[in-house]
């Protein structure tokens, strides 16, 4: 009985024992990350895309099996209803036009979608010229354009009536419901570009990838467009190498010092005419960048930012719609340099809301009509960082902020004369608010370091009124994962750092581990965030698992903790930031399980820092710079002349922030990455870089994307990408030996 009783016993503990091997967690991989057949989706997969069109409705682009389903949603319950039929409307589209359904379906299957402002029909480019395609049943589509050449950038007017179009360099309108076509400018061409922005003005100003240099009027009568002339900027060569014939790019790119492009603001009648243009006569020729341009809400006048070109200062000025009467309302000014932060905010008085950042932190401001000061609305050493707006009666504006945590993100309001600041948020950790049109309600996607995004529908006094999504990654539970913590760590002059740490679990003062540090370090732009972090994360967790800690430390400049804080990188980019950097490696250091052997990871701006520690510091033991700038005096000249002057007006600067000219100073293993037609950071960075550490005789690793950008996008070389630096990393740092106790110690005294 015994016997038996002790067999059973066994079998059921070897059975056990089984199992609590079978659902162990196992070591992430590469595959799991990044392989395109067998990737994990660590996002959460939180719906996006969303777009109030009342404020009690909402539509969402859902993404199904082969392509989007538009979905008109009730916001209050949840009562969803498709926005249109895509068969039907494809089918009855095609036999009005002659064309195939499907190649309309494909065009109206697209998340970008171009749809009037009622949402009842959209405009879509087939085989280069434009249709409108009813959404409902009441019209007839239409083709509107017949030509040869491509029409770009198109976008419908205010009332829905026209749509805007750029042909050829030129700006041009279409009415929807008769076809007429009107030509409002003439003079494009390859240099003279009439409501379309250069390559230099879209990435660095009004956001990469927008294209579109003209704003319709609030009442549809006018356009006001910028007129770019890209005669004097010189051009910049990008080959692609991968056909047999090479392929080759020319873009108009101005490098620091370089002439920027020409730019007008002109004003033109929606119905044709001669434009008419804003004087700017005050202003030196190629001396002025135009950074905003808007309305006011009577159409009676277009609102228009300039700066000079180091933007050392901003002024917002107004024109009558033949180009005179120009009115500066106020110029920004601060210790180093001004950022654009949107257009302002008018209100039914005629004043307006207006965000600065003049105090060093980002604050809303209310003017009167004539631009004189009434009052701070927010004040405090935090950043209103989103500004969503006022609600109808005028009582409360809507913003988004750090004034709880620098770390994360909260959604607030705040009365018009700056009382009764409510945190409308709960949780803490990162929100991200959607506003209907009036204010009415809001879409909430919140997360924080351990938990992926949530999307709830909130009243506008911060009510939850339901849950849209809630996000459950299964496959977590069956990964190894460490627990990553946040840590403050001071400077040398006692700036508090913000830090994230991925420490293995069985690190210890008897089992101690090499650190990774990943950084981007560009000014405002922290990576220390208490959000969910998706497939970056993991990629963080699974070094953590092969033994290596993982360390993210925001130097001053990028900490989001002001501009103030980035102001300290003026001038001399690089050199605080490494100082930064340095003072949190001495935290490290004296940490009882770190073994004091570093290594460092960056793209584009991290790029940069990474090959700039590797030749002005001793600390790292490897680095891998990826997309890097190599010299300040080889990138794009508003991004460069923001922070660094112009070459003539900061040698010394420019020398100081140079990789290049630290070559032979090289100190640790290094893997450089690059994408061979990058158009914004040049392969020009990496080829210099390389040709002078080969004349130092130091040696190097360079891995190059063909067909790939400043980011590489496609799956499998991005799979490729990762393994190299996984591989690149475990190599060298598990490899390293520890620094001696006596070198540990003169580091850490450092």
């Amino acid at each position: 009985m015994r016997v038996g009783v002790a067999i059973f016993v066994g079998l059921v503990a070897t059975a056990s024992l089984a199992q609590a091997q079978a659902q162990a967690p196992r070591a992430l991989t590469i595959d799991d990350l990044y392989d395109p057949a067998t990737r994990i989706d660590f996002s959460g997969g939180a719906p996006s895309g969303m777009a109030w069109v009342s404020d009690t409705h909402y539509l969402w682009p859902k993404t199904e099996a082969g392509g989007v389903a538009w979905q008109k949603v009730e916001a209050a319950t949840g009562t969803a209803v498709a926005l249109f039929d895509l068969k039907a409307v494809s089918d009855r589209a095609a036999e009005a036009l002659g064309l195939e359904s499907a190649v309309v379906g494909r065009a109206l299957n697209s998340r970008g979608l171009e749809m009037n402002p009622d949402r009842t029909g959209a405009v879509v480019s087939l085989e280069n010229d434009l249709y409108f395609i009813p959404l409902d049943d009441m019209g007839r589509a239409q083709r509107l354009t017949s030509t040869v050449e491509e029409e770009e950038e198109f976008t419908f007017s205010p009332s829905g009536e026209m749509v805007g179009f750029l042909r050829g360099n030129d700006l041009y309108v279409v009415d929807v419901d008769h076809r007429r076509e009107r030509r409002l400018t003439t003079t494009g061409g390859p240099q003279l570009l009439n409501g379309k922005l250069d390559w230099v003005y879209q990435e660095e100003i009004y956001g990469r990838g927008n294209y579109r240099a003209y704003w319709w009027s609030p009442n549809s009568q006018h356009l006001a467009f910028l007129q770019l002339d890209e005669t004097p900027v010189p051009e910049f060569t990008v080959v692609d190498h991968i056909p047999r014939r090479l392929t080759v790019e020319t873009w108009d790119y101005p490098k620091p010092g370089d002439p920027n492009p020409g730019v007008k603001l002109g004003v033109v009648s929606a119905a044709g005419g001669t434009p008419a243009w804003v004087d700017v006569d005050r202003y030196a020729p190629l001396q002025y960048l135009i950074v905003n341009v808007s309305w006011m809400p009577d159409s009676a006048r277009v609102v228009y930012q300039v700066q000079n070109r180091e933007q050392t200062w901003l002024d917002l000025n107004t024109a009558a719609l033949d180009g005179t009467e120009v009115k500066t309302l106020l110029r920004e000014t601060t210790k180093a340099w001004v950022s654009g932060n949107g257009a302002p905010l008018w209100l039914e008085d005629g004043s307006f809301l207006w965000v600065s950042e003049r105090t060093g932190w980002k604050h809303i401001f209310h003017y009167t009509a004539a631009g004189t000061l009434i009052r701070p609305v927010t004040t405090g050493e935090w950043d209103a960082r989103t500004f969503h707006g006022m609600d109808a009666s005028n009582t409360f504006a809507y913003f988004s902020g750090t004034e709880r945590s620098y770390i994360g993100g909260d959604i607030y309001r705040i009365r018009l004369d700056g009382t009764g600041l409510t945190r409308l948020s709960q949780a803490a950790g990162t929100h991200t608010a959607n506003f209907s049109p009036g204010l009415a309600h809001y879409l909430d996607t919140w997360s924080d370091l351990h938990t992926p995004p949530t999307v709830k529908v909130h009243k506008a006094d911060g009510a939850a009124v339901r849950t849209v999504h809630e996000s459950s990654i299964s496959a977590l539970a069956q990964v190894r994962t460490v627990k990553p913590e946040f840590l403050q760590v001071k400077t040398r002059d006692g700036f508090v750092m913000e830090a994230l740490l991925y420490r293995p679990t069985n690190a210890s003062a008897a089992r101690k581990v090499p650190v990774m540090q990943f950084t981007y370090g560009g000014p405002s732009a922290p990576r220390v965030a208490n959000r969910w972090g998706g497939a970056g994360n993991m990629y963080y967790q699974m070094l953590a698992d092969r033994g290596i800690a993982v360390w993210i430390c925001d130097n001053r400049s990028a900490s989001g903790k002001g501009v103030q804080s980035a102001w300290t990188s003026y001038k001399q980019l690089g050199v605080q930031e490494l100082a930064d950097i340095e003072d949190g490696l001495g935290w490290l250091r004296r940490q009882p399980w770190a073994n004091g052997v570093f290594g460092l990871d960056g793209w584009s701006y991290g790029g940069f820092m990474t090959t700039y520690a590797l030749t002005h510091s001793k600390s790292f033991a490897m680095g891998i710079g990826g997309g890097n700038v190599t010299d300040w005096r080889l990138y794009d000249s508003i991004y460069t002349e923001r922070m660094m002057l112009m070459p003539q007006n900061n040698s010394e600067g420019y020398d100081k922030s140079s990789v290049l000219k630290a070559a032979s100073q090289l100190h640790g293993e290094l893997l450089l990455m690059h994408g061979v037609i990058d158009d914004n950071v040049h392969l020009q960075n990496t080829m210099q870089f390389t040709y002078e550490l080969q004349k130092a005789g130091k040696p190097f690793r360079l891995m190059l994307y063909e067909k790939s950008r400043h980011g590489v996008t496609d799956p499998l070389l991005v799979k490729h990408m990762r393994q190299t630096m996984f591989d690149f990393t475990v190599d060298t740092l598990l490899k390293t030996r520890p620094a001696t106790a006596t070198s540990d110690a003169a580091q850490a005294r450092r």
